[in-house]
C-alpha cells in the first residue's frame, strides 16, 4: 500500500470526531458550495454536487447545512465566493506533494502554505512542478465489513474498474474519472454500501523513505490538513511499516 493510501486510513481511523478535525465541515461546505457554484445546484444533473453532498451525509453534516451552502452559492451573491487553487511542492526527502485549496484569499492562503512547507524542511514549488507525478483517478471505497473482498473485486471489475486494492479496510476501487459514476451505481445494485466515492490524485510511482523522513512528511500532511482553506493533500512516499504502525495508534 503506498504511503498516502496508509495515511488516508489512520485518517479514516481517527474519524471526523477527532478534535483536530473540528473544521471538517468548513471542508465539506466548501466542497458542496464549489461544485454549486460551478455546475447548478440539482445533484440530478451535476454529478460533482452529487458527489459532495453524498461526502457531506457521511460526515453527518446537517441538511440545513448543505442547503444553505447551496443557496449561498447559486443566489448570485458575491460574498463566500471561493475559488480552487492546486499548490505544488517539495516535501522532506524530495516527496511531491500536491495541495487542493479552496480559498477567498489566494494570498493569505499562498503565503501560509508555504510557511507550513518551509517550517517542515521542505518548499513550495511553481505550477507543473511536480503535477505530473499524480493522475486523477476515481476511488469508490467500500467498508470490508465482514464482506467478501474477492466477489466485491468482481463485481466491481464487472462494472468497469481499472484496478481493486482488496487487502485494506476499506476495500478500494479504483477507476477512470469518467467511470466514477457508473462503477459506484453497480457496486450499489450488487449489494455493497459505498462509503465514499470521489475523484482524487493518485501518484503514479511512489518514493521510499527512512522513519525520520517520513515522521517529518507525515507531520507536513497533517499541518496542512489542519489549515482551514486546505481541502485534500497528496503526496508520493512510500512508509516503513513501523511509522505506519506508529501514526496509526497515536
Amino acid at each position: 500500500m503506498s504511503g498516502h493510501s496508509k495515511w488516508s486510513t489512520i485518517k479514516r481511523q481517527k474519524g471526523v470526531a477527532d478534535a483536530k478535525r473540528g473544521a471538517i465541515f468548513t471542508k465539506v461546505a466548501r466542497e458542496v458550495s464549489i461544485a454549486a457554484r460551478v455546475g447548478g445546484g440539482d445533484p440530478d444533473a451535476n454529478y460533482r454536487l452529487r458527489l459532495a453532498i453524498e461526502k457531506a451525509r457521511s460526515v453527518n453534516m446537517p441538511a440545513d447545512n448543505i442547503k444553505r451552502a447551496i443557496d449561498k452559492a447559486t443566489g448570485g451573491s458575491a460574498t463566500e465566493q471561493f475559488e480552487e487553487i492546486v499548490y505544488e511542492g517539495y516535501g522532506p526527502g524530495g516527496v511531491a506533494i500536491l495541495v487542493e485549496a479552496a480559498t477567498d484569499n489566494r494570498n493569505r492562503t499562498a503565503a501560509d502554505v508555504r510557511s507550513l512547507f518551509a517550517k517542515a524542511g521542505g518548499q513550495l514549488a511553481g505550477a507543473g512542478a511536480v503535477a505530473w507525478q499524480f493522475e486523477p483517478r476515481g476511488v469508490v471505497a467500500i467498508p470490508r465489513d465482514g464482506q467478501d473482498a474477492d466477489e466485491v473485486a468482481l463485481a466491481a471489475i464487472d462494472a468497469g474498474a481499472e484496478d481493486v486494492d482488496a487487502e485494506g479496510d476499506p476495500i478500494e476501487v479504483m477507476t477512470s474519472p469518467g467511470d466514477l459514476e457508473q462503477v459506484r451505481r453497480a457496486i450499489e445494485q450488487a449489494g455493497y454500501t459505498v462509503e465514499s466515492a470521489e475523484v482524487s490524485m493518485q501518484p503514479k510511482q511512489t518514493v521510499s523513505l527512512g522513519a525520520s523522513e517520513a515522521r517529518r512528511n507525515l507531520r507536513l500532511i497533517d499541518d496542512l490538513e489542519d489549515h482551514d482553506d486546505v481541502q485534500r493533500v497528496t503526496a508520493n512516499f512510500d512508509i516503513p511499516e513501523e511509522v505506519f504502525a506508529e501514526a496509526a495508534s497515536a
